[in-house]
């Protein structure tokens, strides 16, 4: 199995919305919000490794646009950095995929999708404003992408 320490997810936008799910953990109850990714498999490029990744946990196929970020992970998550690809929706309907790995599946579920409106956070969730290391990679993305000075 291919060292899993690198976090590789995508940033999937369409007309200025970003596409978030929320993971409701099995054992707490807790759900959270957070860009879908995860680990690469063997033979695997980075681009191959998140567009799987999108087609498993949102049911998307998406197209890579382009490598956006390196930042270090919050603190105790098992990876060490999490590297963001900007993606395009090509197919598909947004809905909440699966965790195929049996670990992250006994951990956790993915409850739901929605669009955040990139240009505007007046109109998401509290719970993801409230999330420190969420809101803050979001910050990060808007002012990447320029929607933020």
């Amino acid at each position: 199995m291919a060292e899993r320490n690198i976090r590789y997810q995508g940033a999937i936008i369409r007309d200025n919305h970003i596409l978030l799910i929320r993971h409701r953990e099995n054992e707490s109850g807790r759900s959270y919000w957070i860009l879908p990714g995860g680990g690469i498999e063997p033979g695997e490029t980075e681009e191959d490794c998140v567009r799987r990744e999108m087609k498993e946990e949102t049911n998307l196929d998406v197209r890579n646009v382009s490598f956006l970020l390196n930042e270090p992970s919050y603190p105790n998550d098992r990876y060490h950095l999490w590297k963001t690809y900007l993606c395009e929706p090509n197919t598909g309907k947004a809905s909440p995929g699966f965790e195929p790995e049996p670990e992250a599946s006994s951990q956790y579920s993915i409850a739901e999708v929605k669009w955040f409106d990139m240009r505007d956070e007046t109109g998401w969730n509290p719970e993801l404003i409230a999330d420190p290391f969420t809101y803050d990679q979001l910050q990060h993305l808007r002012k990447k992408l320029g929607y933020l000075p």
